[in-house]
C-alpha cells in the first residue's frame, strides 16, 4: 500500500451521509478523525458499485469528487476503509464529470 506522508489513503464516511477521501494516520474507533488532502465525494456512479468500490477502485470518469483541501476534521465518523493504490491515485487525478 502506498502512503502519502507516510499517511494511509481511506475513505471516510459520516453520520451525515458525508463521503470524504484524503490521507489519515493510523485510522482507529476514534468518532472524528482528520485527514490531509481532503476531497469531498459528491457523487459516485452506479458503476462504482457503492462506497467500498470507492476504496477498492477509485471513482469513475462519471464521478464528481471536489477538489483537495489541506486538511479537514471529520466528526460522527461511522467507517474508515483503507484505499487501494489504483483508488488512491485516481481520486488523486481529482475526477469531476460536468
Amino acid at each position: 500500500m502506498s502512503t502519502k506522508k507516510n499517511k494511509t489513503p481511506v475513505i471516510v464516511t459520516t453520520a451525515h451521509r458525508g463521503v470524504f477521501f484524503g490521507y489519515a494516520t493510523a485510522p482507529d474507533d476514534a468518532e472524528s478523525i482528520r485527514i490531509e488532502n481532503a476531497r469531498m465525494v459528491v457523487y459516485w456512479s452506479p458503476d462504482v458499485r457503492s462506497v467500498v468500490g470507492l476504496a477498492a477502485n477509485g471513482p469513475t470518469k462519471a464521478c464528481r469528487i471536489g477538489p483537495a483541501a489541506p486538511a479537514i476534521v471529520l466528526r460522527n465518523v461511522t467507517a474508515v476503509i483503507e484505499c487501494s493504490d489504483e483508488a488512491a491515485k485516481k481520486f488523486e487525478a481529482q475526477v469531476w464529470s460536468a
